[in-house]
């Protein structure tokens, strides 16, 4: 499988910046900015060719037949966003019944442009004591790959601001739809 992404990426222009470590089994990976539906496949290709085995939200109407299949199998968990249901709560329990879990979330929660990210992806991280792994694709040099770890400290805003300048470098696929432009 690794090959097989190594050679998609390869076909449509794209390569793989940093990696993430290797040594690292449990992480809430921050996917931003998430403008495009192209990300999708651009990402997994991504962590398979860098040999990273990850599970990821996205929402529920993508679940049903025939894409749910290609969902499941590459390691979606299904969302409904028409409820608020403690989500977090049960991503911090997932974490603690997993050895290892690296755990994909779209901090915008949408394509469409939002104003703010939304906040789960970090109180996910905090409550289950693991670090946020920061994977970004970079449509301007085509370009996708990870920064360092980050390690909240339990401030939300001045970790928020950190981690969002480190995608401010980034040019999203539909720049117009990313919150981190405007």
């Amino acid at each position: 499988m690794k090959w097989l992404c190594r050679f998609y990426l390869k076909l449509i222009g794209w390569r793989t910046g940093s990696t993430l470590d290797p040594s690292v089994k449990k992480c809430v990976l921050v996917a931003a900015p998430h403008t495009s539906n192209w990300d999708y496949p651009i990402a997994l290709a991504t962590l398979y060719a860098s040999g990273v085995k990850v599970r990821f939200l996205a929402k529920d109407s993508l679940f049903k037949f025939p894409l749910g299949i290609l969902m499941h199998a590459t390691g979606g968990m299904p969302v409904d966003r028409s409820k608020h249901n403690n989500l977090v709560d049960a991503l911090v329990h997932k974490f603690h019944q997993h050895e290892e879990l690296i755990l994909m979330i779209a901090v915008e929660g949408t394509r469409s442009y939002v104003k703010e990210w939304k906040s789960g992806f970090y109180h996910t991280a905090v409550g289950a004591g693991v670090p946020i792994a920061m994977g970004y694709l970079d449509y301007g040099k085509k370009v996708a790959g990870f920064g360092d770890l980050f390690y909240p400290t339990g401030d939300y805003q001045k970790d928020l601001l950190e981690i969002q300048n480190f995608y401010r470098k980034f040019t999203a696929r539909h720049p117009e739809k990313s919150s981190l432009n405007q």
